[in-house]
């Protein structure tokens, strides 16, 4: 083996490492929307959560990105560890995919089914097809396709040019001596687990040794070992994650952790107990690409049905190592985590879900705003003001953190998403200060000692009801995201408006006459003014739920089109009418 071969042998694992990390990222993004509802899908039954994880693996083709992602999961208190513990199982067999897929380098056989078998057939198509859909596509979605295509192409190509380059090491007498000794079970879960650490991938370790494997020189014995601690190493990677990380979340890494070296411990001692017994004939053939992918599969299959029945003792297990604090402090809940950026349609989801819980604090803080102006009460004006606080601080997160995530390679859809969370949160945070315009006009009303005339209280609930309503129509639009949801606020909207004319007409009236004065005019208005703001905002809301699902729409071309030429529109806003009719 010369200067050339050794050239060559890192150009190409240069080659494979980049087409890996390139295929693994075109398929996260484009699994990123998917992924949203498969975790919210989610239950505590262990089994569904076994096959998430392996599912969710599989198809973004790395066990540590997914429990990178599941660190941040339990981090941000979206996920619990005992719910996490059955993914990360199935996340090491999700992972055995990619072995799979390298062993078809190692397909042999002249007939013309064989060869179109061969990566070297057919990745080259492949690369041509993805450079098009890269070039010529219009989509991200094309593009990603593209990316995924190529990606597969340059990882089967690396995976060539380093099973090519190590073909003289067959002839060398050291490279077996190093092999045979790996065949220490040892000294070749070690070597396995540190490579795994550094490449901090065990899909790209176990391509190595299947790459390696071609020399022919590397045996079952050795090859054993190695591949059990590549399971190990791959560990590091959640484990550098938690760093910084709440208790709950730093536990994820250690479960990982405990599981493979426990599983490593369990097949080693069991595997090696039964050939001191039966001498196992194959333990001195050698192993190419494919017997490789069957160890992976096996051992991680193995050690999941032994351990999953104890998926509690591994939860009691990272308990003791990571002991909660002595003076039983509760831990502080990162509510939007850095760790879940890498994944956009995960991390826009979690931004949904904290969005949500804005909505129902603003609207639960309106309503007891517009009840304070006939009950007032100390203790609820509080309450009022730190909801207020607490929808400011939200909004100042979620908005920093999708900045953030804007800065991230998304997807149109994701993009969109991302823009429509950014109104979202404004307009919720404006009808949260809204409450507290009404609550100060509650208690202006209080200090000064004055009361409204029975007619304008009568007429003022009806309006009430009205904003009550437009802002539940909201929050469930927000909640389920549907269109036709959304199209219930406009006409409510429009009620509001309409509502508040009259009322303000008939307070002026009022005051002509000498049944109100001056003073109470003015605090009529604000209060009007708050209230009508308040219905503004929700549909604004409302037609950034549809600009989500029709990015054609405009706001006031589609305002004045609705108002004008929409029959179902037209019929809601009688139903409207009738129900908030004043008397």
């Amino acid at each position: 083996m010369d200067i050339f071969n050794v050239i060559s042998l890192f150009g190409g694992l240069a080659l494979f490492l980049y087409g890996m990390n390139l295929m693994g990222e075109k398929l996260e993004k484009m699994a990123g929307g998917k992924l949203e509802k498969i975790f919210e899908s989610l239950t505590s039954n262990p089994v569904k959560g076994l096959l998430l994880g392996t599912a969710v693996t599989a198809v973004i083709q790395s066990s540590s990105a997914t429990t990178v992602m599941l660190v941040g999961f339990v981090n941000s208190g979206l996920m619990r560890l005992a719910q996490v513990i059955p993914i990360i199982m199935g996340a090491n067999i999700g992972t055995t995919v990619t072995s799979w897929l390298l062993s078809l380098s190692g397909i042999e056989g002249d007939s013309m089914i064989m060869k179109l078998l061969k990566p070297t057939s057919f990745s080259p198509i492949l690369a041509a097809i993805g450079i098009l859909l890269i070039m010529a596509g219009k989509s991200n979605k094309k593009k990603d396709i593209g990316g995924i295509l190529i990606g597969f192409a340059i990882l089967m190509t690396g995976m060539n040019n380093m099973s090519k380059a190590v073909e003289p090491l067959a002839d060398v007498p050291e490279f077996q001596a190093l092999f045979t000794m790996f065949t220490n079970p040892v000294l070749g879960v070690l070597c396995g687990a540190l490579l795994t650490a550094v490449i901090q991938s065990s899909s790209a370790s176990v391509g190595i040794l299947q790459a390696l494997s071609a020399t022919g020189q590397i045996t079952f014995g050795a090859a054993l070992p190695i591949i059990l601690g590549q399971n190990i190493g791959t560990c590091v990677t959640a484990l550098i994650s938690s760093v910084g990380a709440n208790k709950s979340a730093k536990r994820v890494g250690v479960v990982h952790l405990c599981f493979n070296v426990c599983g490593t411990l369990i097949f080693l001692i069991g595997f090696y107990v039964i050939n001191a017994i039966v001498h196992f004939s194959f333990m001195e053939s050698a192993v190419d690409e494919f017997k490789i992918a069957v160890i992976h599969t096996i051992f991680n299959l193995t050690t999941t049905l032994i351990l999953f029945p104890f998926a509690k003792k591994l939860e009691q297990l990272a308990l003791k190592i990571i002991k909660d604090d002595e003076d039983g402090k509760k831990e502080k809940i990162e509510i939007l985590d850095d760790r879940l950026l890498n994944t956009p349609a995960v991390a826009i989801e979690q931004c949904r879900s904290i969005t949500l819980r804005m909505a129902d604090i603003s609207k639960d803080t309106i309503e007891m705003a517009i009840n304070m102006l006939d009950n007032y009460d100390e203790k609820t004006a509080v309450v009022i003001r730190e909801n207020e606080d607490i929808v400011d601080k939200y909004e100042d997160k979620i908005g920093n953190y999708l900045v953030k995530l804007s800065g991230m390679n998304l997807t149109d859809d994701d993009s969109r998403s991302v823009t429509y969370l950014l109104h979202a949160i404004g307009d919720f945070e404006r009808i949260s200060d809204h409450a507290v315009n009404i609550l100060e006009t509650s208690e202006e009303l209080k200090e000064k000692k004055v009361e409204f005339s029975d007619k304008a209280k009568s007429e003022l609930k009806v309006l009430y009801r009205a904003v009550n309503d437009i802002l539940a129509l909201t929050t469930d639009a927000f909640k389920s995201g549907e269109i036709n949801d959304a199209k219930q606020i406009e006409p409510v909207e429009e009620v509001v408006d309409m509502l508040r004319t009259e009322l303000k007409n008939r307070h002026i009236e009022r005051v002509q006459t000498g049944e109100c004065t001056i003073n109470q005019g003015f605090m009529f208005s604000d209060l009007l003014t708050n209230l009508e703001r308040i219905s503004d905002h929700c549909s604004n809301i409302a037609l950034s739920i549809i600009q989500r699902k029709q990015t054609d729409i405009e706001y006031h071309s589609y305002i004045n089109e609705v108002h004008r030429n929409d029959e179902e529109f037209r019929r809601m806003l009688a139903e409207c009418e009738k129900k908030y009719m004043l008397s």
